[in-house]
């Protein structure tokens, strides 16, 4: 909703209540200087009238040093900085103004605006919960309230400040649809089908097929949630329906019908980060490995400091590849260049691993790890596939205490017990490993979840992408 909100800010600037010139003539002492004044403030009000705010900033600037602390001129001037988005100057002029007529709401909310442009939220949402309190009939504090409690994932507070909105203005369908959006994100479902069955033409609205897709998705109706959000895309097919119907195929694991909607989508709208994800996870979860790695090393092509990206490919890279993926490389680079990163190192390493045992890679792969360890020592995996690469450098005893260490921090770790078995074993403590070796088998089962837990993970990141 963030969107939305920079673009109702600053409609306040229309509304603002500057006051009257006898409020002015109120606010000042010697008689000799009001009627200048007056004529000042008129001239200045007159000139922003007809667009010349040159000088309405000149001469407001003039009235208020010469005669600080009135509310219509600080104000005035404030709106006029905030107008041309010079926020800094307008920021100190609309905290006079509030400090001076700390009952006018429009004043609240204005220096709630200016806060909100200057991202600092907080502030904002005091200023534009004092206007409401002042007057709940105030349409743009409630509406901007509302927004920018959706935005700090309040919805429930979101809900109320957008429901008092709409009761203001009832024929708003944009906003009876904000209403819904924040109803379904505080999980009252029958609220927000209430609302859209109120909605005129809902069948013909690509936003509200897709709200009402998403009630049907909380409700448990799967297959009629796919028909709403497929029926947005038809009727608007745009980047934002596109991603919600593949993400909708995405959590069902309906990963053919996913590929086919990331792939259509990304060519329609090839600068979408999340729509080239969706597709990465899609072709993961089909079990597509090999044409998975391309997209998760081209999004971290595009941003390569970018850690999540980082992740994604190196779980595709470790993931049962027949052949090794060039552009696995990017991964180890990266790792290289991150060295704080330990889960890049480790997916680094354990890719190195797999795939080539030549002495180079050997080497490349246990000074990864040793960076990863440093920079984590509990990671489970990197004491794990320390073990490996002392394993296969034949030092059975040296490889001990890495699987022991993996253990202890994931007991369920079924391939670090069998790894662990045989080095028991070549080392002389047979029932030790044979108590392994149970252990392996009882947790083998798991092993088959950590592919779900990987695709929950992949999935779960989706969502953090912009478009």
């Amino acid at each position: 909703m963030r969107k939305r909100l920079n673009k109702l800010l600053w409609n306040f600037g229309l509304l603002a209540f500057l006051g009257s010139v006898p409020g002015i003539v109120a606010q000042t002492s010697p008689a000799s200087h009001v009627s200048k004044m007056e004529r000042d403030f008129q001239a200045a009000m007159a000139a922003e009238d007809r667009g010349d705010l040159e000088q309405a900033e000149t001469l407001l600037s003039t009235l208020h040093k010469e005669h600080p602390g009135i509310f219509a001129v600080d104000e005035s001037l404030g709106l006029i900085y905030a107008g041309r988005e010079d926020f800094l100057r307008a920021l100190p002029l609309l905290q006079s103004a509030v400090r001076e007529q700390p009952s006018s709401d429009v004043a609240h909310a204005n220096l709630g605006a200016t806060f909100y442009r200057l991202h600092r939220d907080a502030p904002a949402r005091e200023e534009f919960e004092y206007a409401v309190r002042i007057n709940p009939r105030n349409f743009s504090a409630q509406e901007s309230l509302g927004r920018l409690s959706m935005d700090a994932h309040r919805p429930d507070e979101a809900a109320g400040a957008l429901l008092a909105a709409q009761r203001l203005k009832p024929d708003d369908a944009d906003l009876k649809l904000d209403c819904v959006t924040a109803l379904l994100a505080a999980n009252r479902v029958d609220e927000a089908r209430m609302m859209l069955s109120s909605f005129p033409d809902s069948d013909r609205s690509a936003r509200a097929q897709s709200l009402l897709g998403e009630a049907d998705e909380k409700q448990g109706k799967f297959q009629e949630a796919g028909k709403r959000l497929a029926r947005a895309v038809e009727l608007e097919p745009s980047e934002e329906n596109a991603w919600q119907l593949g993400y909708d195929f995405l959590r069902h694991w309906a990963f053919d019908a996913a590929i086919t909607e990331f792939q259509t989508a990304s060519a329609k709208f090839p600068g979408s980060k999340r729509l080239k994800l969706g597709l990465g996870i899609a072709l993961f979860g089909d079990a597509k490995y090999s044409e998975t790695i391309p997209v998760f090393a081209d999004l971290l092509a595009s941003e390569p400091d970018n850690a999540m990206y980082a992740e994604l490919l190196g779980i595709a890279c470790n993931g049962p590849l027949e052949t090794t993926s060039p552009r696995c490389a990017a991964l180890v680079n990266y790792a290289q260049a991150h060295p704080a990163d330990a889960n890049a190192a480790t997916y680094a390493a354990s890719s190195l691993m797999k795939h080539s045992d030549s002495e180079p890679n050997v080497d490349l792969a246990r000074k990864l790890l040793e960076r990863a360890l440093a920079a984590n020592p509990n990671l489970p995996e990197a004491q794990f596939e320390m073990g490996v690469v002392l394993q296969d450098s034949s030092d059975w005893k040296g490889s001990i205490p890495y699987l022991e260490r993996a253990l202890k921090l994931k007991p369920d770790y079924a391939q670090a017990h069998y790894r662990l078995a045989r080095a028991y074993w070549r080392t002389g403590r047979k029932a030790e490993g044979q108590a392994q070796m149970e252990l392996q088998k009882k947790f083998a089962r798991q092993e088959q979840e950590d592919l779900r837990r990987r695709l929950d993970r992949i999935t779960s990141l989706a969502v953090t992408v912009q478009p």
